[in-house]
């Protein structure tokens, strides 16, 4: 059954529904949401047996259930059980095996807070936390502990604390809105949010990172994406992880983001069982750029809890990446990363291209396993750089320079830099000089 039919089904089936023009009402859509087993099994006609139903609702009770009736229509109901859309709304019972190596904040958003609703990784950007509140309750989401919690919604007193610390922080010129997903908050929210941010006169940037356009797309309404443009240069990062999600509804959606003049990104997780294979991540791929959405990252997913039935080993990242380098165009592969558990960051992880190196030569090998030489120049004469840009001659607008300092491997590859190594801390070998002294 296509998921029109199956749009109407459940439409007949939820109360006071005559007019077939509510579907397409994003209100309609959150205040119908399917937050229950009973309900769930009603619009869809999957029945479960007496066990599994007492099981899942103490996965539920622990990780919420909240699934938009768009995408409830996009489950085949008669194959749900490999269903990719299916697995990714509703779950089961795998998510309360918690195992030793999964955690609650597995990127310790939290301990890189400097206020709450900030966290500050990276020296020129910050992941503003602006709603609790999704869509739908992803079963693979990282911030399970955060996502559904409606007793920690930022109130607009917490976001101005948030607002003014970027203020205070000139260093920051990049804004990623998250959370929850910003685009549920109210569009007059939305606006005044922006509106603060953009009148911070070292932000540059302003992105928002949404699963709206997949879950809920009729949420991409012509008031929204007008308010949206008063605030460019704004970029807008999704999250389709199947072929499958990518609808009529959902194409609307990204036209109407597209045609407003926003750069669309798309961040996929690698989830085993929905999307392990590289021939269904290359049709997600090309879809996506089709509609002018440019793959960003595939992530390696994460060490959260109850998340251990999703994870695949890192090899299978390596061998879809093999499958795409060469054989489809550059702009539509993502960069594979791993996002390092305790803070670490995003690590880019990639198929070995260099098989040896010597001073004058690179061995690299391509997709299709040729083996070729790259002679590197005799003639390169290296610049000093002890970044005292002043007496440099290639050319700067110094008024526009980034006066940041180097640091972690940069710093050791400055010219400018008497650090030679980077030392663990707690390095044994260093206390027991320290000892004997």
């Amino acid at each position: 059954m296509i998921y029109n039919e199956i749009q109407q089904e459940i439409e007949n089936k939820i109360e006071n529904t005559c007019e077939a023009s509510r579907w397409k009402n994003w209100k309609w859509q959150l205040k119908n949401t399917i937050r229950n087993l009973e309900t769930f099994e009603h619009l869809t006609g999957i029945q479960f047996e007496r066990k599994e139903r007492e099981a899942l609702k103490k996965t539920f009770q622990k990780f919420p259930l909240s699934i938009t009736p768009y995408y409830l229509s996009l489950i085949d109901q008669n194959n749900y059980h490999n269903d990719p859309v299916f697995k990714q709304a509703f779950g089961g019972t795998d998510e309360l095996s918690v195992l030793k190596s999964e955690m609650s904040d597995p990127l310790s958003e939290d301990k890189d807070s400097p206020i709450e609703g900030i966290t500050h990784r990276y020296p020129d950007r910050v992941l503003f936390h602006v709603s609790n509140m999704c869509a739908m309750y992803c079963r693979h989401c990282t911030r399970k502990r955060k996502v559904g919690d409606t007793d920690f919604v930022p109130s607009k007193e917490q976001l101005l604390k948030g607002i003014e610390y970027i203020r205070q922080n000139p260093q920051v010129r990049d804004v990623l809105l998250s959370g929850g997903d910003p685009l549920m908050l109210p569009d007059e929210k939305i606006d005044w949010l922006l509106t603060e941010l953009r009148s911070i006169k070292h932000i540059e940037i302003i992105r928002i990172g949404t699963r709206i356009p997949v879950v809920l797309p009729y949420r991409i309404t012509d008031n929204l994406v007008s308010l949206l443009k008063k605030h460019q240069p704004l970029w807008i990062n999704t999250h389709f992880n199947h072929p499958n999600e990518i609808t009529s509804s959902a194409k609307e959606a990204l036209a109407k983001l597209a045609d407003g003049g926003f750069p669309l990104g798309n961040q996929s997780v690698l989830l085993a069982g929905v999307n392990d294979c590289p021939r269904i991540m290359k049709k997600l791929l090309h879809k996506l750029v089709q509609n002018r959405v440019r793959p960003y990252y595939l992530y390696q997913c994460d060490l959260s809890e109850g998340l251990s039935h999703f994870r695949t080993p890192i090899g299978k990242g390596i061998e879809i990446m093999e499958s795409l380098i060469g054989h489809t165009s550059g702009f539509a592969r993502p960069t594979y990363v791993i996002d390092a558990p305790g803070g670490g960051g995003k690590i880019p992880v990639m198929p070995n291209y260099i098989i040896s190196w010597s001073t004058n030569k690179v061995v690299l090998r391509n997709y299709e396993g040729v083996i070729t030489t790259y002679k590197e120049p005799d003639n390169y004469e290296h610049k000093l750089c002890d970044h005292q840009c002043d007496d440099c001659t290639l050319e700067l607008n110094i008024s526009e320079r980034d006066e940041s300092k180097a640091i972690g491997i940069e710093k050791l590859l400055s010219d400018s830099s008497d650090v030679i190594s980077l030392i663990p801390e707690n390095n044994e070998r260093l206390q027991r000089r320290d000892d004997s002294k």
